[in-house]
C-alpha cells in the first residue's frame, strides 16, 4: 500500500489508479456522484483506506476509502470524516466501513 500525506495526494493518486467515481454516503447506503447509483453495504467491498489527521486542528480528520461493487462495474473513492465529523450512517454500513489492515 502507499502513503500519502495529504488528503488531496491520496485522491489524486488514487484516481490515477483507477478509482475514478466518487461516492457519497447516504445513511444506510453509498451513491455514486456522477451516475447516482446507490449500493448497499453487501454489494461493495472496501478495498483499502487512509486516514489523514488535521495540522492545527483535531477536528480536521478524515478518512478516503477505496470501493469497488462486488459486479466490477464500479471503482471509486469514499472520503469521509471521523471523529466528531463523521457523517450519520447506519449501523450496518458503519461496520462495512469499520475495516482492519492487515
Amino acid at each position: 500500500m502507499k502513503a500519502y500525506d495529504t488528503l488531496s495526494e491520496a485522491i489524486a493518486g488514487l484516481k490515477n489508479d483507477g478509482y475514478s467515481l466518487d461516492f457519497n454516503i447516504a445513511f444506510d447506503k453509498i451513491e455514486c456522484v456522477q451516475n447516482g447509483i446507490c449500493l448497499n453495504p453487501e454489494q461493495f467491498e472496501i478495498t483499502d483506506y487512509h486516514r489523514f489527521e488535521g495540522n492545527s486542528d483535531p477536528a480536521d480528520e478524515s478518512v478516503v476509502y477505496t470501493v469497488e461493487s462486488h459486479d466490477g462495474k464500479m471503482k471509486g473513492l469514499l472520503v469521509n470524516g471521523y471523529g466528531v465529523s463523521a457523517a450519520d450512517i447506519s449501523d450496518e454500513l458503519l461496520r462495512k466501513l469499520s475495516v482492519q489492515k492487515q
